[in-house]
């Protein structure tokens, strides 16, 4: 029993993550007053696994994994992947931002706030998906570069932020890759929400 117990803190421990957040540009000052925030998420030049994989490499072989063992499922996997960015990242990121912002502060993160003064760009970086076999477990890491910008001259950066390897995991079992990373994407929006607040309000 003891032993058991060992190897299960053990595995919680290693799959406990430390995301580290770093402000490289800028403050947060300029937020204070606002009423919205226009948001856009990039993905454009993402990364993934410890072999660095492109975002085309990754799907074409992990849809060929998934093809090889269920007919079919290799293309259904590639459709779920790439809605996940408007079902459940973009979701899971807002929702945490405005649960801190909104509430408090009267500040609405959102997509298509195209008059908004300011945008705040989420570039995706780098993702590991992590895994679940069910008595053992791994989060997902997603690791994204946070911009704040001029709306109308996005090249006027107001303050970035890079945030590594924010840790995606559910109580339970997920065996859904696409819902671990979605978690870490609520984790970068609860601790970049509360570093705003902490330096600005």
């Amino acid at each position: 029993m003891k032993k058991h117990l060992v190897v299960v803190l053990i595995l919680v421990c290693a799959g406990i993550n430390a995301q580290k957040l770093k402000i490289t540009e800028g403050g947060f000052d300029f937020l204070k007053g606002q009423k919205e925030v226009n948001v856009e998420f990039v993905y454009d030049n993402m990364t993934l696994l410890k072999k660095n994989l492109t975002n085309d490499q990754y799907v074409k072989e992990h849809a060929a994994e998934l093809e090889e063992k269920t007919k079919g499922k290799g293309k259904s996997w590639e459709k779920s992947w790439y809605a996940s960015r408007e079902l459940i990242y973009a979701p899971k990121f807002l929702e945490l931002m405005n649960r801190y912002f909104h509430e408090d502060h009267g500040i609405y993160f959102s997509e298509g706030l195209t008059d908004a003064p300011y945008t705040l760009i989420v570039e995706t970086v780098w993702v590991y998906p992590g895994w679940d076999a069910g008595v053992m477990k791994q989060a997902a890491k997603v690791t994204t570069l946070l911009k704040f910008v001029e709306t109308a001259n996005k090249s006027n950066v107001l303050a970035e932020v890079t945030s590594k390897e924010a840790p995606g995991d559910q109580w339970g079992s997920s065996f859904s890759n696409e819902d671990r990373i979605g978690e870490g994407y609520a984790k970068t929006g609860k601790s970049f929400a509360k570093l705003i607040l902490k330096k600005a309000f």
